[in-house]
């Protein structure tokens, strides 16, 4: 399939509505497990760390779900790959929320990770290569309802109350099984390229270098985004900030990294992909060191929400114009990014405990400069294949 028709047939408005919607219920999933571990504690009698293992098995089964899908994805649909996904989804949140014991509680939350994976991946990718020059924007349009999820979930439980968790899963149960309804809406097959199941080596090392640059951001940047997420109430009580006001002040970040994801659907229609990536991570870098300074912290902390927002959709989106024929490429880079979340934050966690709190940003700070580095290395390697097929007196971007 070439380009022009992915960018008429990857969806129709039905399509993305409910793709949109599907990337809510998965946001809104991920949040619940934080509220109910109190509760899983008491109903099986678990450890506070045994109850943080649903949250593991959670990305485990979403590292899974990304493999799998692009493994088998040459012999089915997206219409069908699709449709299991949300439908491993909905058994999973009804099975987590009524698991007669611990042991069946990990199963259930890993059959939602390995649907959430499946989905995840099937629709960024789909979105990232299949409206043409729109496909950036359209990528950050999904991710940001991700974001709308995660912040109307805890609002959810503060509701009903926390020991009332299972109805929560159970809603997002049934809002897996809404998205079935408009499958018919989403292209059954959108090629990139080959569609081959393999490395990028057309190029040679040159394709490699610019998957292990995409690799880097995306390591990296989720590690910043679960990072701060993580550990941002730490530092700023240990920095004399009150409890109530920490955690306020990281609601805020996530809600600022939802609104930044809504405007740079607005702003991937006007900014060259190249120069979202380069201010994005700039500016992640710039106020991860500034969120050292105690009086600044709170709204540095917010300033990194603002700028990570475009990282993850828009880095799709470019990793499928950079390196067209390897559609395993996506895979790879989601998979990486959902570990990138799973090992990052205990390793901040025994940063901070080796070097204290001071330590989370500086940190968070060197892995930023990083990205940035290695989106100025993806720029010099696209210039000079550019330039090697220009004519003489062309400047490559």
């Amino acid at each position: 399939m070439n380009a022009s028709a992915n960018t008429s047939s990857a969806a129709t408005p039905a399509g993305v509505i409910a793709s949109c919607f599907g990337f809510m219920v998965i946001g809104a999933q991920q949040a619940l497990y934080g509220p109910a571990i109190p509760y899983l504690m008491q109903k099986y009698d678990i450890s506070p760390g045994m109850a943080g293992m649903s949250l593991s098995a959670h990305f485990l089964g979403g590292v899974l779900g990304v493999l799998l899908f692009h493994g088998v994805y040459a012999r089915f649909s997206n219409r069908s790959l699709l449709g299991v996904s949300y439908a491993l989804m909905a058994i999973g949140c009804i099975a987590f929320a009524y698991a007669p014991s611990w042991p069946l509680a990990l199963g259930a939350a890993f059959t939602i990770g390995l649907g959430y994976g499946g989905m995840d991946f099937g629709l960024n990718f789909l979105f990232s290569v299949g409206f043409g020059k729109r496909s950036v924007s359209m990528v950050n349009l999904i991710n940001a309802h991700f974001g709308v999820g995660a912040i109307a979930a805890p609002a959810l439980i503060a509701w009903i109350g926390a020991q009332n968790y299972q109805i929560a899963f159970v809603a997002c149960a049934v809002g897996s099984a809404i998205p079935l309804l408009a499958l018919g809406s989403i292209s059954n097959r959108t090629e990139h390229g080959d569609g081959a199941a393999q490395l990028p080596t057309q190029g040679g090392s040159r394709g490699l270098l610019l998957l292990g640059a995409f690799l880097l951001i995306y390591v990296f940047h989720v590690a910043i985004e679960t990072g701060v997420g993580g550990w941002e109430p730490t530092h700023l009580e240990d920095v004399g900030y009150a409890a109530s006001f920490a955690a306020a002040a990281t609601a805020v970040f996530w809600l600022m990294m939802t609104l930044g994801r809504f405007l740079s659907v607005f702003i991937g229609l006007r900014w060259s992909t190249e120069r979202i990536m380069l201010v994005s991570c700039a500016g992640m870098a710039l106020c991860l060191a500034a969120a050292t300074i105690p009086a600044a912290a709170p709204y540095a902390y917010a300033g990194v929400g603002l700028f990570i927002a475009p990282l993850f959709p828009t880095g799709l989106a470019w990793l499928n114009r950079c390196v067209p024929e390897a559609r395993s490429a996506t895979a790879y880079v989601i998979a990486a990014a959902m570990l990138g979340g799973v090992i990052f934050p205990p390793l901040i966690g025994e940063i901070i405990n080796r070097s204290g709190t001071l330590a989370a940003p500086l940190f968070m700070a060197l892995l930023a400069f990083v990205c940035l580095l290695a989106v100025r290395l993806i720029i010099r390697v696209l210039g000079a294949a550019k330039s090697a097929e220009l004519p003489r007196g062309n400047t490559p971007l």
